[in-house]
């Protein structure tokens, strides 16, 4: 079921070549308190690289839904529009997507302690990191494209 938009139109996206159906905006980098705060927007019916969060985080569904699919390709849970959940670092490797609209998610991660994010490839070797460093530079690079 489609669910009222998100007005996104001041939000200017970004993407990274290689992590196909995903768009952030980073909100903010909290050196001293070990924060990432980003906006993620995935396509519907599309799904983004496995990986593992690497730090506590919290989730709010803004817009849509958001699908979690485990390694094998099997949908492991729906998170519907308003859906807030609080996870801890590790766990399962996973997927995720949009539903039958791009869904737009904010997340925060907290206590980061090494990389928030690891990419992994179809046998979980880690083929990327994203630490408090990359998104550091994300953010410089966000913020002066904006300028």
């Amino acid at each position: 079921m489609a669910t009222l938009a998100f007005d996104d139109r001041t939000i200017a996206w970004q993407t990274i070549d290689g992590f196909d159906h995903a768009a952030y905006f980073i909100l903010e980098v909290d050196e001293t308190a070990r924060i990432v705060d980003l906006l993620f927007k995935f396509a519907a019916n599309e799904r983004i690289a496995l990986h593992r969060h690497g730090a506590a985080y919290r989730t709010l569904v803004l817009q849509g839904e958001l699908r979690i699919y485990r390694p094998d390709g099997t949908l492991r849970e729906i998170r519907p529009v308003g859906s807030y959940v609080a996870g801890e670092a590790g766990g399962e490797p996973h997927t995720e997507g949009g539903g039958d609209q791009d869904v737009i998610v904010y997340f925060t991660n907290r206590d980061i302690d090494g990389p928030v994010y690891e990419l992994l490839d179809a046998d979980h070797a880690i083929v990327a990191t994203f630490g408090i460093p990359e998104f550091k530079a994300i953010f410089a690079a966000q913020a002066a494209m904006a300028a």
